[in-house]
Formats: C-alpha cells, sequence, structure tokens
C-alpha cells in the first residue's frame, strides 16, 4: 500500500487486508508489553492543518505503538499561519526524512495533491479532508461494527448484508462518505437520514437509500445506526429551525433507543453533542460502541501505518512474541 487518501477506490480485498491486520494489532494490544518494534527508525508527521485532539492522539498513539518516531505539526503558530504553502510544508518534511505524513486539512483533496505533486515520497494517510474523506475512521467503523457481530470469527470477513443507517448532518460529514463507499463495497445495505438540507446534492449517484424519517429508519430495524456529529462549525446557514427541533426529529433519545431491534448497535463517530444528535441514554447504552470504535481506532491506523511503511516484511504483530 503506497496511500490511504479514500475508500471510495478501495477494493474490497484491501479493505479486508486493512481489517485483518487491525485484528493482528489490536491482539499485541492486549499484552502487558503493547509496543512492537515493527517501525523502529520511520519517521511519522501528523500535519494538521485542522484541529484534532482525537484523531491526532489515535495516530500518534499508533505510530509509537509501532516503535516509530512522531513529529506533531500544528498548523496554529507555524510557518503556515505566516503565509507558507503546502507545498513548501512538504518540502521542509521532505528535507527532514519522513516516511510518512498523516495529514488532516480543511481543502477537499489536499492529500492527494501531497501524494502526487512529487514533493515528497513519503507515504500519505489521509485524516480527513475538507467535506471529502476520512477513511481510517470509516475503517475503524467497519472493523467495529464486524467485531460487534461476527467477535473471534471475523477474519477475512465482510459485511454482506448488515444494515446499516447513518443519520444526521450528511452534507458536512467526510465521515458519512468514507463510510458509504466503504460499506458498501464490504457488501452492507447502507442508509442516509437526515433532514432535506443535509443531504447532498450528488446523492443520487451513491449507492445508498434515502430516507428523511429516523422513525420509519428505526422500523426497518438496521443492524448499526450511526449518528453523526451536527457541525455547526461548517454551517453558513439555517439548515433546521432549532436545535430543540432538530433532537426532537432526527435525535436519538431514549425512546427511540428502546425502539431499536434487539442486536442493533449505536455508533458515533465523536465527539457528541449530547443532547442534540443523541442522548446520554443513548450514548452511554450497553448497545452503544463509542468508546470502542476510540480503542479501535488506534489498531486500525497501526494497521495503515504498518503496510504503508512496513509491508509484506514482517508479519503483523510476529516482532517481540
Amino acid at each position: 500500500m503506497r496511500h490511504l487518501l479514500d475508500t471510495r477506490t478501495l477494493t474490497r480485498d484491501g479493505a479486508l487486508r486493512i481489517l485483518d491486520v487491525a485484528e493482528d494489532m489490536a491482539d499485541t494490544q492486549r499484552r502487558e508489553v503493547k509496543k512492537l518494534p515493527t517501525l523502529r527508525g520511520k519517521t511519522v508527521v501528523n500535519l494538521f492543518f485542522e484541529d484534532s485532539t482525537r484523531t491526532r492522539i489515535s495516530f500518534e498513539a499508533a505510530a509509537k505503538r509501532l516503535s516509530a518516531d512522531v513529529i506533531n505539526f500544528s498548523a496554529k503558530g507555524s510557518s503556515v499561519s505566516k503565509g507558507e504553502s503546502l507545498q513548501d510544508t512538504a518540502q521542509t518534511l521532505q528535507a527532514m526524512g519522513a516516511d510518512a505524513v498523516v495529514i488532516r486539512h480543511g481543502a477537499s483533496g489536499a492529500p492527494r495533491t501531497l501524494a502526487t505533486s512529487g514533493w515528497i515520497t513519503a507515504g500519505v494517510v489521509n485524516a480527513g479532508d475538507g467535506t471529502h474523506e476520512h477513511p481510517t475512521q470509516a475503517l475503524l467503523d467497519a472493523f467495529t461494527i464486524r467485531k460487534r457481530f461476527f467477535g473471534a470469527d471475523s477474519r477475512g470477513r465482510d459485511l454482506a448484508g448488515l444494515r446499516v443507517t447513518i443519520v444526521g448532518d450528511v452534507l458536512h460529514s467526510r465521515v458519512a462518505r468514507s463510510n458509504v463507499w466503504l460499506l458498501t463495497t464490504l457488501g452492507a445495505i447502507v442508509t442516509l437520514v437526515a433532514p432535506p438540507t443535509l443531504v447532498p446534492q450528488d446523492v443520487s449517484a451513491w449507492p445508498v437509500h434515502i430516507r428523511y424519517d429516523l422513525d420509519e429508519a428505526i422500523a426497518d430495524e438496521p443492524d448499526a445506526l450511526m449518528m453523526l456529529r451536527i457541525q455547526a462549525e461548517r454551517m453558513n446557514a439555517a439548515y433546521f429551525p432549532t436545535e430543540r427541533e432538530y433532537s426532537r426529529r432526527w435525535g436519538l433519545d431514549a425512546a427511540r433507543l428502546a425502539r431499536l431491534s434487539t442486536d442493533s448497535i449505536v455508533m458515533h463517530p465523536g465527539p457528541m453533542n449530547r443532547g442534540l444528535e443523541i442522548s446520554a441514554d443513548a450514548a452511554d447504552s450497553p448497545r452503544s460502541t463509542v468508546l470502542e470504535q476510540v480503542t479501535n481506532g488506534v489498531s486500525v491506523r497501526m494497521a495503515a501505518l504498518y503496510l504503508l511503511l512496513a509491508g509484506e516484511r514482517t508479519r503483523a504483530g510476529e516482532d517481540g512474541r
């Protein structure tokens, strides 16, 4: 694997390869000594042009548990805030000997530009670009679904026939976009639920079902219900009347939680707006996978960095056994 830029172009076999290696990584994280020497001597740069505590820390933990050296680069307070271009930043990282660059950027397509420009020879991982994609989030979501439904027998299995309903601010959500492509590639049946104002215009080309009523969607008994954060910081217009109205019609409250089928799980990519798109009852219930998603994120990102930088040289997790 040379880069990980999106899930739209990820094949079923490629996705299963990452998920299966993530299973190996998860096994290593249950040991007393969690650190592996696999990427010793490699340098991973977290290049974040947008704020993100959760994703940055997850990638940092993943790299360090593989024994890589980690450089955290924040655009705020850096030369970027003084007008330095992406090209100049990339060439600086190249001169420093970066082996992998994990980039989050407000402009859709920035990671692909970095990967294909020739400015840098490092492998590039997209940690979220504009409203385009967030591939490792979708991979950890798929990993979590697979783990919940298939347990220890999940290696090599896809999500064929599982019904996943994604609810909320689809318009601004790169998480939703990455999940749509990955989950359908893995065989899941995906439904999007949102106010009409928060459904993208180009959604007719997506392999999904569209609904505008959450109660109807819950009546269809989804296996996984994924609630999306309302991204107020990306909204420059009134997409719904009030937060109270949104919560009433599209929020997952205790009553809707109770109507889910017995085995359904509740997901959220975080951070959560409790009381808006999800209630405390739902977020903290046994159905919730929110904390599992955080834990699984480290294993999935370990797998991505391993495949990017170590490839087939060693079998995942064999070092240190």
